[in-house]
């Protein structure tokens, strides 16, 4: 079973998670936060798989809780999802910075023209729905393309896929 922790200011939208996330067979609540400062207290002590951040809340934000929350060894693994948007802020923040002397640790051997083009596209911050609409192919098509990146190159994530795309030089920032 999947414990999860729902924190949000609002008390219908932390209910409207609560029972999407207990409808599922694998998936149980395990405590609600009204305030960054109360899933920090909850998170520590309950110890969830997963945790659903709301970005505004009082007392302490989402982002100030989050990243309380991860830096303790014995709560989170630390893994995120980010909007495509923010992604793209990051990574260019990322590539703005000098890395004198270091070379690529990974090549594009092996990744055919489409998937490059895919990269691309990933690396721009792109959804799996924008990249079919922009490549005129189906969405099961993106995901495809989307998965066989991951395994060439052996991405853990679409982040990981970014970090590649900008370090090989298949995207600059800009």
């Amino acid at each position: 079973m999947i414990r999860v922790l729902v924190a949000d200011d609002q008390a219908l939208v932390r209910g409207s998670f609560r029972l999407l996330v207990d409808t599922a067979p694998d998936l149980e609540v395990i405590g609600e936060a009204a305030t960054g400062a109360e899933a920090v207290e909850i998170a520590t002590s309950a110890r969830p798989d997963v945790l659903l951040m709301d970005i505004r809340m009082p007392v302490m934000d989402g982002i100030e809780a989050t990243r309380q929350i991860t830096g303790s060894p014995q709560t989170a693994d630390g893994d995120a999802l980010l909007a495509p948007a923010v992604t793209r802020r990051l990574i260019a923040e990322f590539a703005r910075l000098p890395q004198p002397g270091q070379q690529p640790a990974m090549t594009l051997e092996g990744i055919t023209e489409r998937e490059c083009e895919v990269l691309t596209l990933i690396a721009r911050g792109l959804s799996n729905a924008e990249i079919a609409g922009t490549l005129h192919v189906t969405m099961a098509t993106a995901k495809t393309h989307v998965g066989r990146l991951l395994a060439k190159l052996g991405a853990r994530d679409r982040a990981q896929l970014v970090v590649v795309a900008y370090e090989t030089g298949l995207v600059r920032p800009g």
